[in-house]
C-alpha cells in the first residue's frame, strides 16, 4: 500500500534530487563574455600560423634598402651609357660622363654581392597563392635573369677598361685594379657584349616595373607595395 506523501517530504525530497544534479556541473561554468576571451586567446594553431605569416614582412629592411639602391644606380648608370655609346656629348662633359658611368659601375659591384647574399640567407616570402602559377615562375625567372645581368654587366665592364689599358676611377678617389692585360681586339668584342648586356637588362628592367604596375593598379594586391612597405 503506498502511503501519500506530505507537503513536506515532497519538497525534501526534490531538494536532495537538485542537490545531486549539482555534483555532477563543474566547479565553474564560463560566462558568455568568458569564453569569448578564451577563444580569442587560446586560437587555433592554423589561425596562430596565419597571423604570424601576415604580420612578418614579405622582404626586410636591408632588402628593400639594396634593392631601392640598386634600382637608383641602374636608372642613373643606364642614360649614360647611351649617352657613351651613340657619343651624343664631346670633351670635357663626355669625360666626366665616362667617369661616374664607371664609378656607378664599380659602385654596383658590392651593392649586388651584398643584395644578392642577403635574399640567400633572407629569402623572401612567396608570392599569393591566388597568383596564377605561370605568373609566379615568370617573375622567378626575371629576378634570376636580373641578377645574372647585375654580376656580370660591372664585371664585363671592369675587364673591357683593364683590357684597354684605360684605369677605371671610382669618384676620383682611387683606381681600380686591372684585371685583364691589355688586348684592344678583346677590349672591343668586350664593349660590344657590355651594350649588349645594358639592353637586354633594359628589357628585363622594363618587363619587372610594367609586371610591379600591374598588379598594383589592375589586379590591386600588395605585390608592388611588399618592397615599399615589407
Amino acid at each position: 500500500m503506498i502511503m501519500p506523501t506530505t507537503k513536506q517530504e515532497t519538497f525534501m525530497s526534490n531538494a536532495a534530487n537538485a542537490t545531486r544534479k549539482l555534483d555532477y556541473l563543474p566547479a565553474h561554468i564560463p560566462t558568455t563574455a568568458e569564453a569569448a576571451v578564451i577563444e580569442f586567446v587560446s586560437p587555433r594553431l592554423s589561425d596562430a600560423a596565419s597571423l604570424t605569416s601576415a604580420a612578418a614582412p614579405a622582404y626586410t629592411v636591408t632588402a628593400r634598402v639594396l634593392h631601392w639602391v640598386t634600382a637608383l644606380v641602374i636608372a642613373l648608370m643606364i642614360p649614360l651609357g647611351v649617352m657613351i655609346a651613340n657619343d651624343w656629348v664631346s670633351g670635357t662633359l663626355q669625360n666626366s660622363i665616362y667617369g661616374l658611368h664607371e664609378s656607378l659601375g664599380a659602385l654596383l659591384i658590392p651593392v649586388v654581392l651584398a643584395r644578392l647574399g642577403h635574399r640567400l640567407t633572407n629569402p623572401p616570402l612567396s608570392l599569393p597563392q591566388d597568383i596564377p602559377a605561370l605568373q609566379r615562375f615568370a617573375a622567378h625567372m626575371t629576378h634570376v635573369g636580373l641578377y645574372a645581368l647585375l654580376v656580370a654587366q660591372p664585371l664585363v665592364g671592369w675587364v673591357a677598361m683593364s683590357a684597354s689599358g684605360a684605369p677605371v676611377t671610382v669618384f676620383g678617389l682611387f683606381a681600380l685594379p686591372p684585371i685583364a692585360s691589355q688586348d684592344r681586339v678583346f677590349s672591343e668584342h668586350l664593349f660590344v657584349l657590355h651594350g649588349l648586356i645594358g639592353f637586354s637588362m633594359a628589357g628585363l628592367i622594363a618587363a619587372h616595373v610594367g609586371a610591379a604596375l600591374y598588379h598594383h593598379v589592375v589586379r590591386r594586391d600588395r605585390v608592388l607595395m611588399r618592397m615599399i612597405t615589407g
